[in-house]
């Protein structure tokens, strides 16, 4: 499991690389979250996954058509899921043109028990509309009017940019599931 989060982790650098070797770029957040659980109660009709996370709550979720061994799925399987997000600015030169990409991709783990990975990345051009220097926060709206506002880690870096530049937001997400009985 360690090695499929490396792995995505790498992928998403990789992929992320060619773009930010021409401009300037910056991480906005990143995250790794990990939860476990114990499957309670399956319903076969509706594709839906009753799970018991450690501390008592409870979470129900549906297996998408994508999920191929659904019927694998057994009451008592604890399952384990790793969660991975990224966002990256990059600067972008005067007149380079506007992109809107959208890649996503789902994986088997190949394991005895059921478990994959599904990836997404997402780059997206979009103008700097606000800078926040006491919070610190940069606000972001795309050509279609989508906004979106996040918190600034590095304060130097917001020194870096002004409202009006063009900028390309990189998201990468992967979502690392496996069964264990």
């Amino acid at each position: 499991m360690k090695r499929m989060v490396a792995g995505m982790m790498a992928a998403a650098a990789l992929l992320s690389t060619p773009r930010m070797a021409m401009a300037q770029s910056k991480e906005v957040t990143s995250e790794i979250r990990t939860e476990t659980g114990i499957v309670e109660a399956i319903e076969a009709q509706s594709r839906s996954v009753t799970i018991r996370k450690p501390d008592g709550t409870v979470v129900t979720t549906v297996a998408g058509p994508n999920v191929k061994r659904f019927d694998e799925f057994k009451v008592g399987d604890k399952v384990k899921a790793t969660y991975y997000e990224n966002l990256v600015v990059r600067v972008k030169a005067p007149g380079e043109p506007a992109v809107d990409t959208d890649v996503k991709d789902a994986v088997p783990s190949g394991q005895a028990l059921p478990g994959g990975t599904k990836a997404r990345q997402r780059t997206l051009t979009c103008t700097i509309t606000a800078i926040d220097l006491n919070t610190p926060a940069i606000t972001f709206t795309s050509a279609n009017g989508w906004k979106y506002t996040s918190k600034v880690r590095d304060k130097a870096a917001l020194a870096k940019v002004k409202v009006g530049d063009k900028v390309d937001l990189v998201w990468t997400d992967a979502l690392l599931v496996s069964l264990e009985r």
